[in-house]
């Protein structure tokens, strides 16, 4: 897609400040998108953001409705469900293929990741819930430490939308499911480190079930 006439730096950091701030949360559900008060907001011309919330539109982080302007997309049981679905099945395939191909730095990357991870979550269940957005952060980088030897960009590229929309609803109640989480994070690590892909994937699948679950169970409400 062409970048905006004010610049392609301009543009990309729109898009990046916009769709951080509807999937964290700052922008919520089914709120209206005003270009003339977003000027301000983002220090952007309207080009760039019409140009934004179309492409986050084609995502799916934004609806756009003739002659109504754009809204933040809304939220629901049935598109959680259906989001979860799905990385299900994108997850899992990139992680079977991932402990396949993966080489020494793999691993080293997956350790890593899955150690800044395990000191953060000791943190939260010490009561320290002062860096929510950081925890997530670094529940991404572990994940995504796991698939990245697929050996597949597209996979990887369609997987990072979905997380994303997943991670909206996460966003949503934002509660700690304490040591059950840091124990399925700990057997999907030494599964995968261990080369064995079908007790990895059941693990992750395991994890990602029960996330939704949870969220569920956290009051989650739907909006129309």
């Amino acid at each position: 897609m062409q970048q905006s006439a004010q610049s392609p730096t301009v543009g990309l950091s729109t898009y990046a400040a916009i769709r951080s701030d509807i999937i964290f949360g700052r922008l919520v559900p089914n709120t209206k998108l005003k270009l003339d008060n977003m000027k301000a907001s983002y220090n952007a011309g309207i080009s760039t953001l019409r140009e934004t919330l179309n492409r986050l539109a084609s995502e799916g982080f934004v609806v756009a409705e003739e002659q109504r302007g754009f809204f933040v997309a809304p939220v629901s049981v049935e598109d959680l469900r259906e989001i979860s679905d799905l990385r299900i099945l994108l997850e899992c395939t990139a992680l079977r293929q991932s402990i396949k191909n993966g080489d020494t730095d793999w691993e080293g990357a997956v350790a890593s990741a899955h150690h800044k991870l395990q000191r953060m979550e000791q943190k939260m269940l010490a009561g320290d819930e002062s860096q929510k957005e950081l925890w997530k952060c670094y529940d991404w980088e572990f994940h995504q430490s796991l698939i990245l030897a697929c050996g597949s960009r597209n996979l990887l590229e369609i997987h990072g939308t979905i997380y994303d929309k997943y991670l909206r609803y996460q966003m949503q109640i934002l509660t700690y499911r304490g040591g059950e989480a840091v124990e399925e994070h700990r057997r999907l690590f030494e599964a995968a480190l261990d080369r064995d892909a079908d007790q990895a994937v059941k693990f992750l699948r395991q994890h990602i079930e029960n996330g939704v679950k949870h969220t569920l169970e956290e009051s989650y409400t739907t909006s129309d």
